[in-house]
Protein backbone atom coordinates (compact mmCIF):
# COMPACT_ATOMS: atom_id res chain seq x y z
CA UNK A 1 0.00 0.00 0.00
CA UNK A 2 1.33 3.41 -0.88
CA UNK A 3 1.52 6.73 0.86
CA UNK A 4 -1.35 9.03 -0.03
CA UNK A 5 -0.30 12.54 -0.89
CA UNK A 6 -3.12 15.03 -0.77
CA UNK A 7 -1.75 18.42 -1.85
CA UNK A 8 -5.13 19.91 -2.61
CA UNK A 9 -5.80 23.37 -3.89
CA UNK A 10 -8.43 25.53 -2.26
CA UNK A 11 -11.16 23.91 -4.36
CA UNK A 12 -10.36 20.41 -3.04
CA UNK A 13 -8.91 19.44 -6.39
CA UNK A 14 -5.30 18.88 -7.26
CA UNK A 15 -3.78 21.99 -8.82
CA UNK A 16 -1.08 21.75 -11.46
CA UNK A 17 1.38 23.30 -9.00
CA UNK A 18 0.57 20.65 -6.37
CA UNK A 19 0.82 17.84 -8.93
CA UNK A 20 4.16 18.97 -10.36
CA UNK A 21 5.58 19.80 -6.93
CA UNK A 22 4.73 16.38 -5.54
CA UNK A 23 5.95 14.53 -8.63
CA UNK A 24 9.33 16.29 -8.58
CA UNK A 25 10.65 14.00 -5.82
CA UNK A 26 9.68 10.81 -7.70
CA UNK A 27 11.18 11.19 -11.19
CA UNK A 28 12.25 7.55 -11.58
CA UNK A 29 8.84 6.09 -10.73
CA UNK A 30 6.13 5.17 -13.23
CA UNK A 31 3.26 7.64 -13.55
CA UNK A 32 -0.04 5.78 -13.69
CA UNK A 33 -3.36 7.55 -14.14
CA UNK A 34 -6.48 5.61 -13.15
CA UNK A 35 -9.93 6.32 -14.60
CA UNK A 36 -13.24 4.49 -15.06
CA UNK A 37 -12.06 1.59 -12.89
CA UNK A 38 -8.86 0.94 -14.84
CA UNK A 39 -5.27 2.09 -15.09
CA UNK A 40 -4.16 3.81 -18.26
CA UNK A 41 -2.37 1.43 -20.57
CA UNK A 42 1.42 1.40 -20.28
CA UNK A 43 1.65 2.93 -23.76
CA UNK A 44 -0.40 6.05 -23.02
CA UNK A 45 0.76 9.41 -24.42
CA UNK A 46 0.41 12.98 -23.26
CA UNK A 47 -0.86 14.27 -26.60
CA UNK A 48 -1.60 17.88 -25.75
CA UNK A 49 -1.30 20.40 -22.95
CA UNK A 50 -3.32 23.55 -23.34
CA UNK A 51 -4.26 26.42 -21.11
CA UNK A 52 -6.76 29.19 -21.30
CA UNK A 53 -8.35 32.06 -19.46
CA UNK A 54 -12.12 31.76 -19.51
CA UNK A 55 -14.82 34.37 -19.02
CA UNK A 56 -18.40 33.19 -18.80
CA UNK A 57 -21.86 33.96 -17.53
CA UNK A 58 -23.43 31.25 -15.37
CA UNK A 59 -27.10 30.27 -15.39
CA UNK A 60 -27.85 32.89 -12.73
CA UNK A 61 -26.38 35.66 -14.93
CA UNK A 62 -23.30 35.90 -12.68
CA UNK A 63 -19.98 36.62 -14.41
CA UNK A 64 -17.34 33.95 -13.89
CA UNK A 65 -13.66 33.92 -14.80
CA UNK A 66 -10.95 31.34 -14.25
CA UNK A 67 -7.77 29.89 -15.70
CA UNK A 68 -7.60 26.23 -16.59
CA UNK A 69 -4.98 23.82 -17.88
CA UNK A 70 -5.97 20.70 -19.80
CA UNK A 71 -3.71 17.66 -20.02
CA UNK A 72 -4.83 15.30 -22.77
CA UNK A 73 -4.08 11.60 -22.31
CA UNK A 74 -4.31 9.20 -25.25
CA UNK A 75 -4.83 5.74 -23.75
CA UNK A 76 -3.74 3.47 -26.59
CA UNK A 77 -2.22 0.02 -27.00
CA UNK A 78 1.38 -0.18 -28.21
CA UNK A 79 3.58 -3.19 -27.64
CA UNK A 80 6.68 -3.31 -25.44
CA UNK A 81 6.11 -0.07 -23.56
CA UNK A 82 6.06 0.64 -19.87
CA UNK A 83 4.18 3.38 -18.07
CA UNK A 84 5.67 6.81 -18.59
CA UNK A 85 8.26 7.73 -15.96
CA UNK A 86 7.41 10.75 -13.83
CA UNK A 87 10.61 12.39 -15.09
CA UNK A 88 9.40 12.20 -18.70
CA UNK A 89 6.03 13.70 -17.75
CA UNK A 90 7.83 16.53 -15.94
CA UNK A 91 10.06 17.09 -19.00
CA UNK A 92 6.97 17.33 -21.23
CA UNK A 93 5.38 19.82 -18.86
CA UNK A 94 8.64 21.81 -18.69
CA UNK A 95 8.83 22.00 -22.48
CA UNK A 96 5.21 23.15 -22.63
CA UNK A 97 5.90 25.83 -20.01
CA UNK A 98 8.69 27.26 -22.20
CA UNK A 99 6.28 27.89 -25.09
CA UNK A 100 2.85 28.07 -23.49
CA UNK A 101 2.96 29.59 -20.02
CA UNK A 102 0.28 28.10 -17.80
CA UNK A 103 -1.03 29.11 -14.39
CA UNK A 104 0.29 26.55 -11.95
CA UNK A 105 -2.50 27.34 -9.48
CA UNK A 106 -5.34 27.28 -12.02
CA UNK A 107 -7.98 24.62 -12.44
CA UNK A 108 -6.58 21.32 -13.77
CA UNK A 109 -8.58 19.08 -16.09
CA UNK A 110 -7.58 15.82 -17.75
CA UNK A 111 -9.02 14.87 -21.14
CA UNK A 112 -8.84 11.12 -21.71
CA UNK A 113 -9.65 9.02 -24.77
CA UNK A 114 -8.58 5.69 -26.19
CA UNK A 115 -8.77 7.11 -29.70
CA UNK A 116 -12.14 5.44 -30.32
CA UNK A 117 -14.45 6.62 -27.55
CA UNK A 118 -15.15 10.35 -27.24
CA UNK A 119 -12.85 12.33 -25.00
CA UNK A 120 -14.01 12.48 -21.37
CA UNK A 121 -13.20 15.14 -18.76
CA UNK A 122 -11.68 14.22 -15.39
CA UNK A 123 -10.23 15.87 -12.31
CA UNK A 124 -7.67 14.66 -9.79
CA UNK A 125 -8.28 14.95 -6.07
CA UNK A 126 -5.22 13.17 -4.70
CA UNK A 127 -2.31 10.95 -5.66
CA UNK A 128 -0.65 7.92 -4.12
CA UNK A 129 3.10 7.39 -3.85
CA UNK A 130 4.11 3.73 -4.08
CA UNK A 131 7.56 2.11 -4.09
CA UNK A 132 7.77 2.01 -7.89
CA UNK A 133 4.90 4.22 -9.09
CA UNK A 134 2.89 7.36 -8.53
CA UNK A 135 -0.82 6.75 -9.05
CA UNK A 136 -3.19 9.57 -9.92
CA UNK A 137 -6.85 8.54 -9.65
CA UNK A 138 -9.06 10.58 -11.96
CA UNK A 139 -12.76 11.12 -11.34
CA UNK A 140 -15.31 12.44 -13.82
CA UNK A 141 -15.70 16.20 -13.91
CA UNK A 142 -19.49 16.70 -13.82
CA UNK A 143 -21.31 19.84 -14.81
CA UNK A 144 -22.95 21.89 -12.09
CA UNK A 145 -25.12 24.91 -11.44
CA UNK A 146 -22.76 27.46 -9.89
CA UNK A 147 -25.48 29.58 -8.24
CA UNK A 148 -26.83 26.42 -6.60
CA UNK A 149 -23.32 25.36 -5.56
CA UNK A 150 -22.71 28.76 -3.94
CA UNK A 151 -26.12 28.59 -2.22
CA UNK A 152 -25.32 25.13 -0.80
CA UNK A 153 -21.96 26.37 0.48
CA UNK A 154 -23.70 29.30 2.18
CA UNK A 155 -26.13 26.87 3.82
CA UNK A 156 -23.26 24.82 5.23
CA UNK A 157 -21.60 27.96 6.60
CA UNK A 158 -24.78 29.54 7.95
CA UNK A 159 -26.43 28.76 11.25
CA UNK A 160 -29.55 30.73 10.39
CA UNK A 161 -32.34 30.58 7.84
CA UNK A 162 -31.09 31.99 4.53
CA UNK A 163 -32.41 35.33 3.40
CA UNK A 164 -32.56 34.10 -0.18
CA UNK A 165 -34.28 30.74 -0.39
CA UNK A 166 -33.77 30.51 -4.16
CA UNK A 167 -31.07 27.82 -4.65
CA UNK A 168 -30.64 28.15 -8.38
CA UNK A 169 -31.08 30.31 -11.40
CA UNK A 170 -34.91 30.16 -11.27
Amino acid sequence: MGEIANPLSSSDELSLDALLGTLDAHKEKALIFHYDGQDVRPSYHVTEVKTGAFNALDCGANPESWQETFIQLWDIVEENRGHMPVGKFLAIMGKVAQSVPFPRDGKLTFEVSDGVRPMQLYKADTLTIEDDAVRVPLSPRPSSCKPRDRWLEEQKASCCTPKNSQPCCG
